[in-house]
């Protein structure tokens, strides 16, 4: 089972990688910061200085369609935001 699940590319995180030097990750609910520390400093090779987590919980959503009431529910997912030690960084383009 992997820890990182994909990275967040969103104009957001782009902008905080840019200023600050941060990125964010989705990553498997049950990992803990230090499981994320390590499986970020082996897969891409850098120094993470600190880690921050968030779990970001299901959105519940209803529709009124013609056969009636439909619900449903996003998954619910762990986001990570890491910081890099300065002069490095993380290249998420290098295999496109």
């Amino acid at each position: 089972m992997s820890i990182i699940i994909k990275p967040i590319v969103t104009e957001k995180v782009t902008k905080e990688s840019e200023v600050l030097n941060r990125f964010g990750f989705v990553v498997d609910k049950k990992a803990n910061k230090v499981q994320i520390k390590k499986a970020i400093e082996a897969a891409y090779g850098v120094t993470i200085v600190s880690v921050n987590t968030m779990n970001v919980r299901p959105d519940r959503t209803t529709k009124y369609t013609k056969s009636g009431l439909i619900s449903g529910k996003t998954n619910a997912i762990k986001k990570a935001i890491v910081q890099v030690q300065e002069g490095e960084t993380i290249d998420f383009y290098n295999n496109i």
